[in-house]
C-alpha cells in the first residue's frame, strides 16, 4: 500500500506555489494571444471615430501635440478642413471619460465619439448620445472659444438629467480638445 503524503507546511507551500505558477502561466498565455486583436480593435474604433467626427476629407495626417494624438484632415485642394483630437477627463463619475472630438478650421465642434467610459449605465453612459446634434445637450456647431460649461455652472450646455458630474467631465474634455486644437489647428 502506498504511503499517504504528510500534510505539512512545506507540502502545502509547494502545492500552492505550483498552482500559482500554472495559473500565472495560463493568464500570461491568454494575455499574449489576445493583445494583438485588442490593439487592432482599438485602432479600428479610433479610425472609425475620426471619420465620424470630421467633415468630408481626402487625406489625413496623424500628429502629436503636447503628447495628445491628433488627426489633421485635408480636402482635395490640400487645405486643412478639420482636426480630430483624442481628449479625456478624469473627473467623470466613474473616473476616466475619453472621446474623439472633431473641429472645423474655425474651431466649431463638428462631432464627437465616446471612446472610453466607465459611467453609470442609463445615466452618465448617455453622454454618447446626449450631446449629439438634435438632442437636448447638443454641442455640435458650438465653438469652445468661450469655455463650455453646464447650465448649473453658468454655461450653456444642458447637463444629462441626474448626471451633472459626467456632463462637467464631458465639457472639460471638449475644452481640453479645443486647447489642443488652438495649438495645432492653425495652418
Amino acid at each position: 500500500m502506498a504511503k499517504k503524503a504528510q500534510s505539512t507546511l512545506i507540502n502545502m507551500l509547494l502545492s500552492l506555489t505550483m498552482i500559482a505558477v500554472v495559473a500565472a502561466a495560463a493568464l500570461a498565455f491568454v494575455s499574449y494571444i489576445t493583445a494583438a486583436p485588442i490593439a487592432e480593435a482599438q485602432k479600428a474604433k479610433k479610425e472609425a471615430a475620426v471619420k465620424a467626427v470630421l467633415p468630408a476629407f481626402d487625406k489625413i495626417e496623424e500628429t502629436d501635440i503636447d503628447g495628445i494624438a491628433c488627426t489633421k484632415a485635408y480636402g482635395s485642394d490640400g487645405n486643412l478642413v478639420g482636426m480630430a483630437i483624442e481628449a479625456s477627463s478624469e473627473k467623470g463619475f466613474g473616473g476616466h471619460l475619453g472621446a474623439m472630438v472633431g473641429f472645423d478650421t474655425e474651431g466649431n465642434i463638428t462631432g464627437y465619439q465616446i471612446l472610453q467610459t466607465a459611467e453609470t449605465p442609463g445615466l452618465g453612459a448617455k453622454a454618447g448620445e446626449w450631446f449629439q446634434k438634435g438632442n437636448k445637450g447638443d454641442v455640435i456647431g458650438m465653438n469652445p472659444s468661450t469655455e463650455l460649461k453646464v447650465k448649473k455652472d453658468g454655461g450653456s450646455v444642458d447637463a444629462i438629467s441626474g448626471s451633472t458630474i459626467t456632463s462637467r467631465a464631458f465639457c472639460e474634455l471638449i475644452n481640453n480638445a479645443y486647447n489642443i486644437f488652438q495649438k495645432g489647428g492653425n495652418e
